[in-house]
């Protein structure tokens, strides 16, 4: 799960990593009423929205008045910004955070992640700041600083002190930059974080460390023990179909193709999308219905995937363990007669009560399209959206 900045710097002031003074506005009244307290000029007026690169897509502007904090909180608010992480169809701005402006002496890159390979937690730093990491990682690998934490044992001094021995950090400026990473690292273990990171942490010309950004997502998994994380979620940033999915404990992730896909099981699902993109056609979504769906979740999943305008037909792809073969072609069936079946469907199927399953589709009346195989199945769709 995702946050805005401004949640994300609640959390960071919580926990000691200093920032800059600033609140969040949801109008222009407010954007300068917020600047108004915060003692001078210039101030930063920024676009909140889910996505990097606001920048560059004209969602971060420098005001050094309070009508121009007015009158730039006025174009933000309402205006559909596009950045490389939005895709063309940007996203909607509704809100924007103003804080103080800097005297920036030095940008720098600064993030906590897990490490699935080695099952340790890594520190990424640079002294490239500013910059998309990606980019650095790139074309100068070599200013790309990791070190591994072991959970178990805990962030350590030597750890800290090889991160900003790291950043080249004179020597008055370590003793602040350690504390904050400790604290950093706290907050990264405590509210189940699967992503900590602030680009640009600035040094200023007064010798002093502060998170100009903070970007912090969240594992989904950890969400029910996390009841204030759970409580900064945002949907108008979601996909709505996506967040109609989460609803019904639906795996389902969006995506730019014109074959929907239900399949049960991760990793079949993700085959499933691999063999139709093979065959010459693309997937619509990800959508594993999981070993444990019933019939009403199977409905809830094809109503899903039926309600994105890009789907010109849909594979069904299951292999019949827990989640048997009937209770499948019940769901099917079930859907089909409440949402009205508009595109062709293909299904293929096999395992528990797989004749059973047959039975109940071809006894239907629906007109469905059935498939030996899943290479047979992926062909057969992708002549239909071709």
């Amino acid at each position: 799960m995702k946050i805005h900045e401004y949640q994300a710097k609640t959390l960071f002031k919580r926990y000691a990593v200093p920032i800059p003074e600033g609140a969040v506005a949801f109008s222009p009244q407010e954007a300068r009423q917020v600047a108004a307290t915060l003692g001078g000029f210039p101030v930063i007026v920024k676009a909140q929205i889910h996505a990097g690169g606001r920048g560059k897509g004209g969602g971060v502007k420098l005001a050094h008045s309070l009508e121009e904090v007015e009158a730039l909180a006025a174009a933000m608010i309402g205006m559909t910004l596009v950045t490389h992480q939005t895709g063309p169809e940007g996203q909607p701005v509704k809100k924007v955070l103003v804080e103080q402006g800097l005297d920036i002496a030095k940008e720098l890159y600064l993030s906590i992640i897990p490490d699935r390979a080695s099952a340790e937690i890594v520190i990424m730093v640079s002294e490239a700041g500013g910059m998309d990491i990606e980019t650095v990682a790139e074309q100068t690998p070599e200013k790309i600083i990791k070190v591994h934490i072991n959970p178990l044992i805990g962030i350590q001094s030597y750890h800290c002190l090889q991160v900003a021995h790291g950043l080249r950090l004179e020597s008055a400026l370590v003793k602040p930059f350690i504390q904050l990473l400790n604290n950093l690292y706290r907050l990264f273990l405590a509210h189940d974080a699967s992503l900590v990171e602030i680009n640009p942490l600035v040094v200023t010309k007064s010798q002093t460390v502060l998170a100009l950004d903070a970007k912090m997502t969240f594992d989904d998994s950890a969400m029910f023990r996390q009841k204030e994380i759970a409580d900064f979620r945002d949907v108008d940033e979601e996909n709505p179909l996506e967040v109609e999915a989460s609803r019904y404990n639906l795996n389902y992730i969006n995506l730019d193709g014109n074959v929907g896909n239900m399949v049960n099981g991760a990793g079949l699902a993700m085959a499933t999308m691999d063999i139709i993109k093979l065959a010459g056609a693309r997937p619509a979504n990800f959508l594993d219905v999981g070993g444990g769906a019933n019939a009403e979740m199977v409905e809830n999943g094809f109503r899903i995937i039926l309600g994105d305008p890009n789907v010109k037909g849909v594979l069904i792809n299951i292999f019949g363990g827990i989640l048997r073969c009937d209770v499948l072609a019940e769901g099917v069936v079930q859907a089909a007669r409440k949402t009205g079946i508009t595109v062709p469907v293909v299904v293929r199927m096999e395992g528990t009560n797989v004749d059973q399953g047959r039975k109940i589709l071809s006894e239907s009346g629906l007109n469905l399209i059935s498939a030996v195989d899943l290479k047979d199945a992926a062909a057969k769709v992708a002549e239909i959206v071709r």
